[in-house]
């Protein structure tokens, strides 16, 4: 099931440059990560009502190409790697006129209660963690 997030470049995420800041990006990857999740029935508010969270543990990017202010991006989020406890998230940025990659990245998580005490979703909210293995890539 892919998910397609649009996004356009505002003038004040460019740098001197003109291109994209690369702290932005990061940005961009949550704000997608926010809008899937709501998508396939699981917002953060949900989430978090049912007393669970998702910390964010490590980011990568390889930035493969530029954006600039006006320019349209395309953020495909997609679960990689996906335990009950921890989770992958991959991304792929595409310039939505060129079709050009952009962004390679990835955020890596853990499932935790509202005390930051790590959880097994799995074991603790088995109908989210379902959803979960249903958006694992294979």
């Amino acid at each position: 099931m892919e998910f397609i997030f649009e996004r356009a470049i505002n003038y004040y995420e460019t740098d001197k440059m003109g291109v994209v800041h690369h702290s932005n990006y990061i940005r961009f990857l949550e704000e997608a990560r926010c809008y899937w999740l709501k998508s396939v029935g699981m917002p953060f508010e949900l989430l978090e009502e049912n007393g669970i969270t998702i910390p964010v543990l490590g980011v990568n990017c390889t930035y493969k190409y530029h954006v600039t202010f006006g320019d349209t991006i395309i953020i495909k989020p997609y679960v990689k790697e996906y335990t009950g406890v921890r989770m992958t998230v991959g991304y792929e940025i595409i310039d939505k006129k060129t079709e050009k990659l952009v962004l390679i990245g990835e955020t890596k998580h853990c499932f935790t209660d509202k005390t930051l005490k790590p959880i097994n979703l799995k074991k603790h909210k088995k109908e989210f963690s379902d959803k979960f293995e249903i958006l694992l890539k294979k």
